[in-house]
């Protein structure tokens, strides 16, 4: 008998309300990311995406940061978790503190994380703040890999929208969260399915069935939308 090949184990890591973690949920009910959540990791015990997880039967871990003595102990407890769960791909999701290079060194490659800007633009905290500050007339969202920095890591996908003149920071991040909402679940899926290949601080990602000599242009659906103003 043909053993059926075990879907690829996600485990998500967010600090808030988790709907990047819904969408990757979503996607996978659609049957549009071949993949299994098996753990949703928090550094705060209130985050509402520990209980979108607890709802669906999904092991919900919530460690809290302010429980331990240092960032040390912290990051050596959150490690053996990821050892124990051992995902394929590790999702950071609204995780709003840095790996340390002994996780990012033990998963090399299967981290990820979506920034909401155009990166390397406004890296860090605040920034719908800072794309409208800086006054610039497109922001958007970006799926990277992970390294040691912030929002530093070689860039998988990303999405443009449009920044409006009546613009406030909370419709820009609205805006912007949408295009979120569908960009993560596919730039995961091709992660998953091995079309991504890193060269460098390239990143080329190649159509599915593609043998390696059909590059993929991602840009293009991110580029009109753009283009037309839609969100």
């Amino acid at each position: 008998m043909t053993r059926i090949r075990e879907l690829p184990r996600l485990v998500v890591m967010a600090s808030g309300r988790g709907s990047n973690l819904e969408a990757i949920l979503d996607a996978i009910d659609r049957g549009e990311l071949r993949a299994r959540v098996v753990a949703v990791i928090s550094d705060r015990p209130d985050a509402q995406a520990l209980e979108r997880a607890a709802r669906r039967q999904i092991e919900a871990l919530a460690l809290d940061y302010r429980a331990f003595p240092d960032r040390d102990a912290y990051h050596e407890a959150l490690l053996e978790h990821l050892v124990r769960i051992a995902p394929d791909l590790i999702v950071l999701a609204g995780y709003m503190r840095l790996l340390p290079g002994r996780i990012v060194a033990r998963f090399p490659q299967r981290i990820v994380n979506i920034h909401p800007s155009l990166l390397p633009a406004f890296p860090g905290l605040n920034p719908h703040r800072q794309a409208l500050d800086y006054g610039v007339k497109v922001s958007g969202c970006t799926v990277h890999f992970v390294d040691e920095g912030m929002d530093t890591g070689p860039i998988i996908m990303q999405a443009a929208v449009p920044v409006l003149e009546d613009d406030t920071e909370k419709s820009l991040a609205e805006r912007i969260l949408r295009r979120e909402h569908e960009l993560y679940p596919r730039a995961i899926a091709a992660v998953l399915d091995g079309r991504v290949r890193v060269e460098g601080r390239r990143v080329r990602i190649f159509a599915p069935g593609a043998a390696g000599d059909h590059e993929q242009d991602e840009q293009k659906e991110g580029d009109s939308r753009c283009k037309s103003g839609e969100p």
